[in-house]
């Protein structure tokens, strides 16, 4: 155990939060990481000290980086999209009735975009915080993700996933394969489109073609899927050991995916880095590692018996990375030479 904690120990701040935690997310600038938690609360940290922040009547659902400024945008149970400054103020930038805010994502850039789903509605605000529109979906949204752009966002429901034009009032274009789809993710270069589905496996589409690729064999849910930066691979949780889907070389169809860091347990999260073809994997006992995914090198973080890992997040510069736990366990560690 104690080999296995050598990094946290020697790298990390760690705390006990005391509550379930959600989601992880660093700020765009890198200055402070967010732990959203299943009390309401956010905590902020800020490579220093820790602070507690009242956001929610309720649970927090989704976290992600406040598209405009140095803060972070959170939806909760209570039917609230907030934001949050680093500072630790609260403003509330809608509210969409009784309807849970469980799913968020941000862009970025030269037109920064706010996409929110509470119930079939996707609902995509400006950076200001303006709704924009708000697109209907055939059965309640699962998973949202816009492509590297901004120009498309792609959201994942029942038989399937949407895939829309943000500045266009065209209908979607309809990707469909019969089942319950669970989350989203959609390719670096926007080459294909990806869903995990309710029965272990993942569905996908090539774009625009929209070729069917069927990925299965997992022991468990794909609960958390992302490609690496250079979309060469899909790192995929469900399984011992994180899998990475081959996105090259005419895969990942009829190629065998490659499997990097079996552990005891379930990969449950898992955070492609921003820089290099690396990834971090969370398991379902608390260890935390980084796979290489060229020199196929196992580096561990964290050792097991913290409790599920439910939340892994790198800073965007890849140096740091933010793990939490079902348990309520909350560590950032520095990789900074």
């Amino acid at each position: 155990m104690a080999d296995l904690d050598e990094l946290l120990n020697s790298r990390g701040t760690m705390t006990e939060l005391g509550a379930h935690v959600v989601a992880a997310r660093f700020n765009r600038a890198g200055s402070h990481a967010a732990f959203a938690l299943g009390d309401g609360s956010l905590h902020l940290f800020d490579t220093q000290k820790w602070d507690k922040v009242a956001v929610h009547d309720g649970a927090v659902l989704s976290l992600a980086a406040h598209p405009v400024t140095t803060g972070f945008c959170s939806g909760g149970d209570d039917g609230r999209l907030m934001a949050v400054s680093p500072e630790g103020q609260v403003t509330e930038i809608a509210k969409f009735g009784s309807k849970w805010v469980e799913h968020i994502a941000t862009f970025a850039g030269k037109t920064p975009l706010l996409a929110a789903a509470a119930g079939k509605n996707l609902h995509l605000l400006s950076g200001s915080g303006e709704v924009l529109k708000t697109l209907a979906h055939p059965s309640t949204v699962t998973g949202i993700a816009f492509d590297t752009k901004g120009k498309r966002v792609a959201a994942s429901h029942y038989n399937g996933a949407s895939l829309w034009f943000t500045s266009s009032s065209s209908d979607p274009r309809k990707l469909e394969w019969k089942g319950s789809h669970i989350g989203v993710a959609l390719h670096p270069a926007g080459e294909a489109l990806v869903t995990s589905m309710q029965e272990n496996s993942l569905h996908g589409w090539t774009l625009p073609d929209g070729k069917h690729m069927r990925m299965a064999g997992y022991p468990a849910k794909t609960e958390s899927l992302g490609f690496t930066r250079s979309g060469r691979w899909l790192a995929t949780a469900g399984a011992e050991s994180i899998v990475l889907w081959p996105f090259f070389g005419g895969g990942p169809m009829g190629k065998a995916p490659m499997e990097l860091g079996a552990g005891d347990g379930i990969v449950k999260r898992v955070a492609p880095h921003p820089e290099h073809e690396a990834v971090a994997a969370g398991f379902d006992t608390g260890l935390v590692i980084i796979a290489d995914v060229q020199k196929e090198h196992i580096l561990a973080v964290c050792g097991p018996g913290r409790g599920a890992v439910t939340a892994l997040d790198w800073d965007p510069s890849g140096a740091r990375l933010a793990i939490g736990t079902e348990t309520g366990f909350a560590a950032v560690v520095n990789f900074a030479r």
